[in-house]
């Protein structure tokens, strides 16, 4: 099956929590970052989420958000540190592929007026920030 959506990340699950309804399943990435997921406790069961598997984080790249400085203090569960590969304005959408540190690039797309207020440009470091609820898995 092929996806429309650019951010398909590879990972294993290190943890799964389940409450009532929603579940929470957090993922180490390649390069040793984690990515947290809030499904249906229905969807953890489907798809028979355990430790140790292997999983796709997938994120639509409209609901990545782009940082420069510093992001304490906020609910949003999912902040990856890389830096900027390229960046692709348009008239008024701007695409922002971000190189996390186990080389996957994450792909965000924000609008050109934020782009050009964060002054982002090829190398610059940036936070990616994505709420769990936003974070979908894959299993094979």
């Amino acid at each position: 099956m092929r996806l429309s959506i650019r951010n398909q990340l590879p990972g294993t699950v290190v943890s799964v929590a389940s409450g009532g309804a929603m579940s929470t399943v957090k993922v180490r990435l390649a390069g040793g970052q984690e990515i947290t997921s809030a499904i249906t406790a229905e969807s953890e069961r489907d798809l028979g989420l355990a430790e140790g598997m292997a999983v796709r984080a997938l994120v639509k790249s409209t609901e990545v958000s782009v940082a420069t400085g510093l992001v304490n203090d906020m609910s949003i569960r999912n902040r990856m540190a890389g830096v900027v590969s390229s960046i692709d304005h348009g008239t008024v959408m701007s695409t922002v592929k971000i190189a996390l540190p186990s080389g996957e690039l994450l792909t965000a797309a924000i609008t050109r007026d934020a782009a050009d207020d964060l002054k982002l440009g090829s190398g610059s470091e940036v936070t990616a920030l994505v709420k769990s609820t936003e974070v979908s898995l894959a299993v094979d």
